[in-house]
């Protein structure tokens, strides 16, 4: 069974020889592959290349094109520095007002060269692995990307103080993922991921108000091209997760900051399930053979075995390649 059949029968409730692996690996790719986070982030063979391998490596179900949250902020207009081998940073081409956030007029992703490469490293994939593993494409959600174009204090500001202005941003912001939503499906995408990770800095009155609907309407979007939904929220969701899970995305990860998803499982529909929640740094990183077993296996437990395996966020690049064989062998043992 490979990993794009085990993942569809694993969501479709059917039985399955293990449950999906899906990590998080987009640092620790690169470095592993002996890939610079530069080149991982900005050409997609080389993305590809990485993250096959560790998929080939360790028994991942998955690949991605996760790198970063930049392509889409740098269509419209968010100027980026790439080091050769760190993070990517932000260098300016904000907006600088909320009035200048209510006039966000839409972009062409296909205009913009890291958009581009996104569909083409879906392509790639699509041609590569033939049908063996699970890919999934991205876009940044409303809340993180209104953040990522008016930086994270000026955006909470705008939140309490001008919402409607806010509003009017991201309405584009979400007439735009749809528009790069397709196009990754059209090439080969089997899901899309919707990354919307400040969603759990804002409380549930700020959550229902600028997120619940329009996360709603992109699963509502992707749904409608025949492709699957996931949704990346980082930190505590506690207080949001049943709205999360209202989406009707079909993948919903937990991070490890969620002290149980026992008493959500129950909402789920019959094509969701949970992705996690072990923690990547005292768990996957720094743990052994012990603690990385009890962990996916508590975790499994926890959700009524409705829980792919993850971690609550990204593998670190510090974590051994002994740790994560640990971590893909705990997960046949379920």
């Amino acid at each position: 069974m490979n990993g794009l059949e085990r993942t569809n029968r694993f969501l479709r409730g059917e039985d399955v020889d293990r449950p999906p692996f899906h990590p998080i690996i987009m640092r620790w790719a690169a470095r592993y592959a002996g890939v610079k986070y530069r080149d991982f982030c900005t050409i997609p063979a080389e993305k590809c290349r990485a993250m096959i391998r560790c998929a080939e490596g360790f028994d991942i179900d998955w690949v991605t094109v996760m790198s970063d949250p930049w392509a889409e902020a740098s269509a419209f207009g968010i100027r980026v520095e790439y080091p050769e081998d760190a993070l990517p940073v932000d260098t300016g081409g904000h907006l600088p007002d909320a009035a200048a956030a209510s006039g966000l007029k839409p972009c062409d992703p296909l205009r913009n060269s890291r958009c581009r490469n996104r569909i083409r490293e879906i392509e790639i994939y699509r041609k590569l692995t033939r049908g063996r593993f699970f890919i999934v494409g991205w876009v940044e959600g409303p809340v993180a990307e209104y953040v990522d174009l008016r930086k994270a204090s000026e955006a909470s500001v705008d939140f309490l103080t001008e919402p409607d202005a806010v509003e009017k941003a991201m309405e584009v912001i979400t007439e735009n993922a749809m528009v790069f939503i397709d196009l990754q499906i059209a090439a080969g995408a089997h899901c899309i991921g919707i990354g919307d990770s400040f969603c759990s800095q804002i409380g549930p009155e700020l959550y229902y108000r600028f997120a619940f609907e329009r996360q709603k309407r992109l699963v509502e979007f992707i749904h409608s091209r025949n492709a699957l939904a996931k949704i990346h929220i980082c930190g505590n969701t506690e207080s949001i997760l049943e709205g999360v899970i209202k989406t009707g995305a079909d993948i919903i990860d937990i991070d490890h900051m969620v002290p149980s998803m026992k008493e959500f499982t129950r909402l789920l529909a019959d094509h969701q399930v949970f992705s996690g929640k072990s923690d990547p740094v005292t768990v996957i990183q720094n743990g052994d053979i012990q603690s990385i077993t009890e962990s996916v296996r508590s975790d499994f437990q926890d959700a009524g075995g409705r829980c792919i395996v993850s971690a609550g966020c990204e593998i670190t690049p510090e974590t051994s390649t002994e740790n994560m064989k640990l971590f893909s062998n705990a997960a046949k043992l379920l």
